[in-house]
């Protein structure tokens, strides 16, 4: 009895004793960590402790602590607490511990190799920090280990063998660091795995076939910025239990293996932005548990295999990018759990299904640029759900349904360069999430739609270049709050240009060129202060140019040519710093244009065809022009020698002021072509150089340095990218082609350390690159790396 007692008592004591460590290592780790925001305030209470157990047990109570029924110490969650420093050695003063997360913090250098002497961990987090150097050799001594998972650090070196040693790993994710070499084929020798991520590092060679015996693996990511040589080892046709392969942008060449097949159990498949070749096997036709396929940006050829039929599953089919061709076929239309198909860039032909839409679930269509015939299925947003519709660039005819009028999910309508026909859907524009709406280059008839009060308040963009509408702009015109663009150029338009568009508040370009527009500019217009283009040439606009006009102090483009205008050309526009391009000629403008200003930088191509101007580079003003100085008649005559010596004088005058214009000219020239934007894309933008010009506008301004000024933008669309101006060039110095070789390798680059850059313009003075934009950080952390990512 007494030594049982005795041995409680021991128990009790080494107990208190193993708690009293336990706390103590934790107070110790804390001070060692940055904690700005207070998040371990619970770790130690008033600092006194006591040998009672109760009192040594005080800790299981901090923040992220988890206890055994003995108060020791067997887990540690700290993630997300935006902690920072090292990884405190003293946490392996936790001797029981079994499960650690320190996930997404701001923990820097090595991993500690103390972790080894961990023997109990069974759940090691370390990802979304900046950890980097190599995986530590000592870590092999944690195998009892069943989840490690070092995603999104910097880590380097090859890939760790120290791994192979953990029998018991069943969740490996080394991805989103730099590592190197080739994938090591002692890989393939975990008999539990479930979950292997390897992607998005630096790995090259080819995909060991030895992953094929992974039998157990359910997820398999090995794509992102890896650059494999050849392509997938038929081997992973064994991985009967997987349920999600990921090898996109990684460098596959190849075909797809048709043992893939055999993957029953496989939801998800991307093999997208690779270079995989020859035919869609018809084999993945048997995944009847496929939701998501994408094999898009590839060199595929051949058609979509009939087998498809049985992928009843399938939610997203993406095969954009590669050289399909034959029809698209039928039972596309008939998937039942369709919602996303895009199928753009390809050589398919025949009509577009005419039972796609009804299955009431699809949400995304794009099949542009191909070369589909036939008209557009009734029954498109037959479910409500419909947000983007994009078939630009294709031989479609007929009406546009109008069903789409009533399609209240509808955001993006991009249906352009096609022969269209017949009226814009009745209630098209009043839709409440529009915001895009491309109809451009196609035969509609009508009328420009008139809206109620209630008009797409998102709407950015209307684009009805290009058609055979006709009729008066309606007053309405004024009701679409959110238009940046208004392109309705090449059309049959009539009357007067309503005054209501001056209450177009966000109106970045305005393009009402070759109609049958009459009635004055309305002053009105000069209220569009964020207007950078606007052209409203080829009309038959009179009276006089409004001064109003020099209200719009951003405006870069002006074009007002072959109109019927008359009057004087306000001199408030010389004061137009922001113009850069100015079109007067053939109306019947007069009086003097002043070569100051922004007139010094225009050419006498800006002003023919108005005889009653004059004034620099137009030839002298005759007398009586306003603006000019008249001598009076002098009183008796002059010889005919005096006269001789003034012809001639005046023909010196004439011959030089002749070259002076055209050395003028000819410099002028150089600068207007020096000032030509070039947009050089990287992916797929649903935006224009003059879409990037209207973001730089000082209320827009996030961030100003020596390397440049960020704005942020909109674009029509609705997406947010992030315009970097860059110090302009000193006038004379070359165009500098190494730059521009520079930023085309940038944007061929893909990684979560780098912010995504979707493309540059450029003229030979300025360069602004375009990001994707990153809300939960600034552009200058990302590029320059706040937590102290390496640089590439």
């Amino acid at each position: 009895m007494h030594l049982r007692l005795l041995l409680l008592l021991v128990g009790v004591a080494a107990a208190a004793a193993d708690a009293d460590a336990d706390a103590d290592a934790l107070l110790a780790a804390k001070a060692a960590m940055s904690d700005p925001t207070g998040a371990l305030a619970s770790w130690g209470g008033n600092g006194t402790r006591t040998n009672t157990t109760a009192a040594a047990a005080a800790h299981c109570a901090w923040a992220g602590v988890t206890c055994s029924s003995r108060g020791a110490v067997v887990g540690l969650d700290v993630s997300g607490l935006n902690l920072s420093g090292a990884l405190p050695a003293e946490l392996t003063g936790l001797r029981g511990l079994m499960r650690l997360s320190v996930g997404a913090n701001a923990f820097s250098g090595p991993i500690p190799a103390s972790l080894g002497r961990l023997q109990f961990l069974t759940y090691l987090n370390l990802s979304n920090n900046a950890f980097n150097g190599s995986f530590p050799a000592a870590l092999a001594r944690l195998r009892g280990l069943r989840v490690l998972d070092l995603y999104n650090n910097n880590l380097t070196s090859p890939l760790p063998m120290e791994v192979v040693q953990m029998p018991l790993l069943r969740h490996l994710h080394l991805g989103g660091n730099f590592f190197s070499g080739e994938i090591p084929p002692e890989y393939g020798r975990w008999g539990r795995m479930q979950y292997l991520a390897v992607s998005g590092n630096e790995l090259s060679g080819k995909i060991p076939p030895e992953l094929g015996n992974l039998t157990s693996l359910r997820e398999l990511y090995i794509g992102y910025y890896n650059s494999y040589s050849g392509g997938l080892p038929p081997e992973l046709g064994n991985l009967t239990e997987l349920v999600r392969l990921d090898a996109a942008n990684c460098g596959l060449s190849g075909e797809i293996p048709p043992e893939l097949g055999k993957l029953q159990n496989l939801d998800t498949l991307f093999l997208q932005v690779n270079s995989l070749a020859g035919g869609i096997p018809s084999e993945l036709g048997y995944l009847k548990s496929l939701s998501s396929l994408d094999l898009s940006n590839n060199v595929l050829t051949g058609e979509i295999p009939a087998s498809f039929s049985e992928l009843k599953n399938l939610t997203l089919l993406n095969l954009f990018r590669n050289k399909l061709r034959g029809d698209i076929p039928d039972f596309v239309g008939d998937l039942p759990s369709l919602e996303v198909l895009q199928l753009w860039e390809n050589n398919f032909t025949g009509g577009v299904p005419r039972r796609l839409g009804r299955n009431g679930r699809l949400q995304l269509l794009d099949l542009s640029s191909n070369r589909l015939t036939g008209t557009l299925p009734p029954e498109l947003c037959a479910g409500g759900k419909m947000h983007t519709l994009i078939a630009l660039g294709n031989f479609l005819f007929g009406a546009i349904p109008d069903s789409l009028g009533e399609c209240k999910s509808l955001s993006r309508v991009r249906l352009g360069e096609n022969y269209l026909n017949g009226s814009i859907p009745k209630g098209l524009f009043e839709l409440p999430k529009l915001t895009q709406v491309e109809l451009q280059d196609n035969l509609l008839t009508g009328n420009f739609p008139a809206v109620s009060g209630a008009a797409a308040p998102n709407l950015g963009e209307i684009s009805l270049s290009n058609n055979q509408l006709t009729g008066a702009l309606p007053a309405s015109i004024g009701n679409f709050s959110g238009v940046q663009k208004l392109l309705l150029d090449r059309n049959s338009f009539s009357g007067v240009v309503p005054p209501e568009i001056g209450r177009l508040q966000k109106l970045s370009k305005a393009d009402l060129s070759s109609n049958a527009l009459e009635g004055g500019v309305p002053p009105e217009i000069g209220k569009c202060r964020l207007l950078t283009y606007l052209d409203l040439s080829r009309n038959n606009i009179s009276g006089k140019i409004p001064p109003a006009i020099s209200g719009m102090r951003i405006l870069n483009y002006l074009n007002l040519s072959r109109n019927h205008l008359d009057g004087e050309i306000p001199p408030s526009i010389a004061t137009m710093q922001s113009l850069t391009a100015v079109d007067f000629s053939y109306n019947n403008l007069s009086g003097l244009v002043p070569g100051t200003g922004q007139f010094s930088y225009f050419n006498a191509t800006s002003f023919v065809g108005n005889p009653g101007l004059c004034g620099p580079y137009l030839g002298p003003c005759r007398p009586g022009v306003a603006g000019t100085d008249h001598g009076g008649h002098g009183h008796g005559g002059l010889s005919n020698g005096v006269k001789l010596l003034i012809v001639l004088g005046l023909l010196a005058c004439s011959i030089a002021f002749a070259v002076g214009a055209i050395l003028k000219a000819r410099s002028l020239k150089k600068a207007s072509e020096a000032r030509v934007w070039k947009l050089t894309a990287f992916q797929r933008l649903d935006f224009t150089c003059d879409d990037v010009l209207d973001c730089l506008k000082e209320e827009n301004v996030i961030g100003k340095g020596g390397a440049g000024i960020v704005y942020k933008g909109a674009m029509p669309n609705g997406d947010h990218v992030a315009v970097k101006r860059l110090p302009a060039m000193g006038r004379g110095s070359s165009h500098d082609h190494g730059f521009s070789a520079e930023i085309q390798t940038l944007g061929r680059i893909r990684h979560r350390h780098i912010v995504r850059l979707l493309g540059f313009c450029s003229n030979n003075e300025t360069n602004l690159l375009v990001y994707e934009y990153m809300p939960n950080g600034s552009l200058g952390e990302l590029l320059h790396g706040k937590k102290g990512h390496r640089c590439i």
